[in-house]
C-alpha cells in the first residue's frame, strides 16, 4: 500500500501532503483541560486502534504534545511493517511549551521525535498563537527545520491577525494552518486570505464530532449518494482542498472515513453545505479562540495580550 493512494495536495514548498489523515486526540488518553473532559469510553488497547488505522490505509497521523500519547503512537507505528518514508507524521507544541520559550519548544520537539521513534517530523505546528510567545516558538521551529529535524513548519488556530503578526518577524511562510473547518464553521474570509498567501489547511473537527449527523441538508445529500454523513463531510473538505483528519476507535468507521475519495458532491450540494454556518457558531468560535490562546498558561488569569479584534468569518 502506498500512502499516495489517498489524494494529496501540493504545499508551497513543493512537497505533497496526504489529504486523508487519522487524528490521535483522545486515543488512550484524555488531557485534563480538554474542552469536553469526558473519559475515553474506549476499552480497547489504544495501540490496536493505531494499528487498525494503518491496516485500513491511513499513513498521515495527526499528533500533539497536548494529546499525551505520542509514545504509544510511536510504539504502535513501530510494530507495523510500514516504512517511515511512507508515513506522514505531524505534531504540535502546546500552549505551556510555547509560553515557556525557545528552549522549551526545542526540548518538546526532541521529545516528540523520541516518543514517535523517528529522526524527523514531516510537519510541526505551533498549536495556538499564545500572545507574546508564539513568534518565538515559530522561530525555534525554523531553526530546527534548518537542522533537518522538521521537514515542514506550520501553525494551528491562527487568525489572519495572528498570521500577520507572525510574518512581521519571520521569513519562512507556514505551509499549513490547522483549524476547525466544517460546513457549520466555514470561515470563508479567513480561508480565502490564507489560500491567497499559499498557506493550505488541515481541517480538524471536520465531522463536527458527529453532532450534526441528523442535519436535514446533510442527511439529504448523504442519501442521494448512498453515503454516510461523515463521508459527505470529509468529501466536502477534500473538494474544497482541505486535508481532513477523522478519528474513530472502530475499524469499520475508520474504513468509512477513509473511503471518501471515490464519489463526488455536485456544485449545488457543495454550495448548500457552504451555507450552514450560523452567527451563533461564529460567536462560539470567538469564545473558544480567546480561551484557548492562553489555556493552561499564567496568561489565562488576566487574558493579557489576547487580541480584541480578529477576523471571525
Amino acid at each position: 500500500f502506498d500512502k499516495m493512494a489517498a489524494p494529496t495536495m501540493k504545499l508551497h514548498d513543493g512537497s505533497e501532503h496526504p489529504m486523508v489523515g487519522f487524528g490521535t486526540y483522545k486515543v488512550g488518553f484524555v488531557p485534563a483541560s480538554a474542552s469536553s473532559a469526558t473519559p475515553a469510553a474506549d476499552e480497547r488497547d489504544p495501540k490496536n486502534i493505531i494499528k487498525d488505522a494503518v491496516d485500513v490505509g491511513y499513513r498521515y497521523f495527526d499528533c500533539a504534545e497536548f494529546y499525551g500519547n505520542e509514545a504509544m503512537v510511536g510504539e504502535a507505528l513501530k510494530s507495523t511493517s510500514v516504512p517511515r518514508k511512507d508515513l506522514y507524521l505531524v505534531s504540535k507544541c502546546w500552549t505551556t511549551t510555547i509560553y515557556g520559550g525557545a528552549a522549551a519548544v526545542r526540548k518538546q520537539v526532541e521529545q516528540s521525535l523520541q516518543d514517535l521513534q523517528t529522526d524527523y517530523l514531516d510537519l510541526y505546528l505551533v498549536h495556538w498563537p499564545v500572545p507574546g510567545k508564539h513568534v518565538e516558538a515559530y522561530k525555534t521551529l525554523e531553526a530546527m527545520q534548518a537542522e533537518g529535524k522538521i521537514r515542514g513548519i506550520g501553525v494551528s488556530n491562527y487568525t489572519i491577525e495572528d498570521y500577520q503578526e507572525l510574518m512581521q518577524h519571520t521569513t519562512v511562510k507556514p505551509l499549513i494552518n490547522q483549524i476547525e473547518i466544517n460546513p457549520y464553521l466555514y470561515r470563508k474570509e479567513t480561508i480565502a486570505f490564507f489560500e491567497k498567501e499559499g498557506v493550505r489547511f488541515e481541517a480538524y473537527r471536520a465531522l463536527r464530532q458527529a453532532k450534526t449527523f441528523g442535519d436535514d441538508v446533510l442527511q439529504k445529500i448523504a442519501q442521494a449518494h448512498d453515503r454516510s454523513p461523515s463521508q459527505v463531510l470529509s468529501r466536502w473538505c477534500i473538494q474544497h482542498g482541505f486535508a481532513v483528519m477523522a478519528k474513530s476507535s472502530k475499524k469499520e468507521r475508520m474504513t468509512e472515513n477513509f473511503n471518501c475519495v471515490d464519489f463526488e458532491l455536485t456544485a449545488e450540494e457543495v454550495a448548500e453545505l457552504d451555507n450552514l454556518t450560523t452567527p451563533e457558531n461564529l460567536e462560539t468560535f470567538v469564545g473558544l479562540y480567546k480561551k484557548c490562546v492562553v489555556r493552561d498558561t499564567p496568561l489565562q488569569e488576566t487574558n493579557e495580550g489576547v487580541k480584541d479584534k480578529i477576523t471571525v468569518a
